[in-house]
């Protein structure tokens, strides 16, 4: 199975540990069909009709890595787990089920370069 995954899972970022034993298959840019948040510590992506492409990264992943994920992303509490068509295939990504009202917009959809452009 494959995941998606646009915050601090990917390379570089606090929680990329957690998939150490995962295949990276690549970078990835999701359809302009998110909306990006910054929560202090880690994003938050939501489903918009008015949104912005998602950046991230693609994984091959095993059960052990999910369950791990699962347990990272707070799922299905804090975050739902849903699949979402890649170049690589369909993957999981994990959407925020919480309320987004206030919090900032990561208007060009990378968390990685999230210190430009975030927009109230």
């Amino acid at each position: 199975m494959k995941v998606f995954v646009y915050g601090t899972l990917r390379e570089g970022e606090d929680n990329a540990y957690l998939l150490r034993e995962a295949v990276k298959l690549g970078d990835e840019c999701l359809p302009p069909d998110y909306l990006l948040y910054a929560l202090e510590a880690y994003p938050a992506a939501v489903a918009s009709r008015n949104g912005a492409p998602l950046f991230g990264e693609v994984y091959q992943i095993n059960e052990a890595i999910l369950r791990d994920l699962d347990w990272l992303e707070e799922y299905p509490v804090e975050y739902d787990r849903v699949e979402v068509e890649t170049s690589y295939g369909k993957a999981w990504i994990y959407l925020y089920n919480q309320s987004v009202s206030g919090l900032p917009v990561i208007g060009h959809g990378d968390w990685c370069f999230r210190k430009r452009k975030i927009s109230a």
